[in-house]
């Protein structure tokens, strides 16, 4: 009896299939993409939600009814028509889309330069589109002195680009003397942004009263302008951007390791921080150049989603782009309803979420250097 006993248990023994220590690190690495998924998912919802709301509400509310009936084909009454279609859905598409190029700029700069404190304006680009700003308001003048565009929209449009590219470049050969290092990146770009910030001032001293006014309006940043037309270049710009960026994310992820990891992995380091800071800086340019001086959102959105997402950039910059684009279409929804029928430039609503945040971050990263 127990010699029977004894052989049942040693064939049920053997029947056990052997279990595979990768098994384990398989299920919990699909568990994790899953959720991570979900989670951009969950920002993808609750960005519509938003533009949804955003475009109901206003000095004029739309009843969610007359919503429901432009997007089935229904019968609507033709103002709110205009108003929607016009108005709200351009400038909250245009917020949407500059939220999701500040803070893809954001994460991408705080990789490369391997530094928290990065924002898409640390290179000079916001001081020398401002700049550019600036000069095409007060003077009237293209960036050479020369009308190459008639509408004033462009034109400060194409000042702005011209400028902040101009801003980096300066700070690429500065960097390219010394090895490309971070260091001397973030310092070229504190040197230049205040060498074109004391051009504005200039600029704004010598201005007259009308177009000083035009010129602090564009610098505290907002949608104003927002239309179908600007939209239609903006959108295949940055959807080519976007692709090109994640192309880079393995060796993104490869680079936060040091940069020494990442070459011994077969990254060629220094031709993806020439493309991406290539890249990262067309689509601040062009941002700043339609929307005005817009900050923390680069800064904000990535800090903000490496909390909930992690630190892999196949996950971080979607999530960046989603946190970016939702944050920027609060504020600006805020911007609007806060003192109806007055709008306050979007601009100071992010001083006020980004400046404390940044302060946090600052009182952290000093923590960490003493202890």
């Amino acid at each position: 009896m127990e010699k029977s006993i004894r052989h049942n248990e040693t064939q049920s023994l053997e029947s056990l299939e052997p279990v595979s220590p990768a098994r384990p690190m398989a299920f919990l690495y699909r568990s994790s993409s899953l959720r991570k998924l979900l989670l951009l998912v969950l920002l993808l919802v609750l960005l519509v939600l938003v533009a949804a709301a955003a475009v109901m509400k206003g000095s004029a509310d739309v009843p969610l009814q007359e919503l429901w009936a432009m997007l089935t084909g229904g019968a609507v009454d033709e103002m709110n028509a205009y108003i929607v279609r016009e108005v709200r859905l351009p400038r909250i598409v245009m917020a949407v889309v500059t939220g999701i190029a500040l803070a893809a700029a954001g994460a991408i700069m705080q990789a490369l330069l391997r530094n928290p404190l990065a924002d898409p304006f640390t290179l000079g680009v916001s001081s020398g589109a401002s700049f550019g700003a600036a000069l095409a308001i007060v003077a009237g003048a293209s960036a050479f002195g020369i009308n190459l565009v008639r509408s004033g929209q462009w034109l400060i449009a194409f000042n702005a680009f011209v400028f902040g590219c101009l801003a980096v470049g300066v700070v690429y050969g500065i960097s390219r003397l010394r090895s490309s290092s971070t260091t001397v990146l973030l310092l070229a770009g504190v040197a230049i942004g205040q060498l074109f910030a004391a051009g504005v001032s200039a600029l704004k001293y010598f201005s007259n009263n009308e177009a000083l006014k035009d010129l602090i309006v564009w610098l505290m940043g907002g949608f104003w302008g927002a239309e179908w037309g600007v939209l239609h270049i903006l959108l295949p710009l940055f959807t080519v951007s976007l692709f090109v960026l994640m192309k880079y994310a393995w060796d993104l992820n490869a680079l936060v390791s040091g940069e020494e990891v990442a070459k011994t992995l077969g990254v060629k380091v220094k031709r993806m921080r020439w493309i991406c800071l290539l890249v990262v800086t067309l689509m601040a340019s062009t941002t700043i150049a339609f929307t005005g001086i817009i900050g923390f959102i680069g800064l904000v959105a990535p800090h903000i989603s490496r909390m909930m997402i992690g630190t892999d950039y196949r996950y971080l910059l979607p999530c960046s782009c989603l946190t970016g684009a939702l944050l920027l279409l609060l504020s600006d929804t805020v911007a609007r309803l806060l003192l109806s029928p007055i709008e306050i430039p979007v601009g100071i609503v992010t001083a006020f979420f980004g400046a404390p945040f940044f302060v946090y971050l600052l009182i952290k990263k000093r923590r960490e250097y003493w202890t």
